[in-house]
């Protein structure tokens, strides 16, 4: 057991090493893009599925309550705890349509769309981001693996955590996460 907890720990630091190696300037990039859309009074918007679905909730938990600092509400929205909502698109036009049918209505030029998908080929999420993109919106993907379909979009950030391995993938959005969080109250309060 000893061997195995050394293990996953040990993987974990090298793929974060891996990030911090080739996401750093990413990072800050789409950080910059968060921070401004928050300057102009726009919207952060967050979807993903399953883990990822959490870290949506978690990310907007953080700017809508507070990361480490106590300060005004920053406006995002989780697009995942809406169950009506999502019960009701799945039931009547298909899993495909969850996030895609929310943006169509809460999505405006300016606002921002962070969707968080590990393996790049959640067809919810690359709808998510085609009706972003028509509708004027910021993109930004926590991405993994290969960054699969999701690489064709022409997003305005993409990180691709370089890993095979989905937890470890997990891991690194969340620090990701946790590096906007930091970066948006230093700039913003």
């Amino acid at each position: 057991m000893e061997d195995t907890i050394k293990q996953i720990f040990q993987d974990s630091i090298e793929t974060k090493n891996k990030v911090i190696q080739n996401l750093t300037k990413e990072i800050e990039n789409s950080a910059n893009i968060l921070i401004n859309s928050l300057k102009n009074n726009k919207k952060i918007l967050i979807c993903g599925n399953g883990g990822s679905a959490a870290d949506a909730q978690h990310f907007a938990a953080e700017l809508l309550i507070r990361f480490e600092k106590d300060r005004k509400s920053l406006p995002a929205i989780a697009l995942t705890t809406d169950t009506s909502t999502l019960t009701a698109c799945s039931n009547d036009f298909g899993y495909e349509e969850v996030f895609k049918k929310q943006i169509e209505s809460l999505g405006n030029e300016g606002d921002v769309l962070v969707g968080i998908s590990t393996s790049g080929n959640s067809n919810n999420i690359i709808k998510a981001f085609e009706i972003a993109k028509n509708n004027g919106m910021k993109t930004i993907c926590l991405n993994g693996k290969d960054g699969g379909k999701i690489n064709n979009l022409n997003l305005n950030s993409n990180l691709i955590i370089p890993s095979q391995n989905t937890a470890r993938i997990q891991e690194s959005h969340i620090t990701i996460i946790h590096t906007w969080c930091k970066l948006i109250e230093d700039n913003l309060f």
